[in-house]
């Protein structure tokens, strides 16, 4: 399972790191945001808290998620936003969340095609894919980008109370 899990990062990896560098015309990211307003963001619970931007970047040579650590309240929302360096996706290490939360995300992350706690891939720029943490239980959250886990790309999501 685990060989499989590295042959598709691998070639994931190798398909997403192919653009090369970012184009020198293209606007520099634009930093995190949080806004108050919390619309439905797909799966079963919605979030009924504040809104957070994460972007997802990358310049050929590095990937990032920008903030690369977030804390949240339950019932909060994160965009994640394809800036640049994509495909991108989020996805959770299993045992690096807390007990009872695999569920609650499960339920949260619509489009997942690659198995558990694994988000759908975004690719054009600006492309928004959006998880509800309503329900989750406060804890740490170990979270990466499957393609460029390799490269770095990780962030930690903090719940509190």
């Amino acid at each position: 399972m685990r060989l499989m899990a590295w042959t598709a990062v691998a070639v994931l990896g190798a398909v997403a790191c192919g653009g090369g560098e970012q184009p020198a015309d293209e606007p520099a990211a634009q930093p995190a945001m949080e806004t108050q307003d919390a619309a439905p963001a797909g799966g079963e619970m919605a979030a009924t808290g504040t809104v957070h931007t994460v972007n997802m970047e990358g310049d050929g040579t590095r990937y990032w998620f920008a903030p690369d650590a977030i804390t949240i309240k339950s019932g909060d929302r994160i965009d994640f936003v394809n800036v640049s360096g994509g495909p991108h996706n989020v996805a959770f290490y299993e045992d690096q969340i807390p007990a009872g939360a695999k569920e609650v995300l499960e339920r949260a992350m619509s489009g997942r095609t690659l198995g558990p706690l694994n988000g759908a891939f975004v690719t054009a720029p600006d492309e928004v894919y959006s998880i509800s943490f309503a329900g989750a239980p406060v804890g740490s959250y170990g979270t990466f980008c499957l393609p460029h886990e390799a490269l770095g790309m990780k962030m930690t999501i903090n719940i509190e109370e």
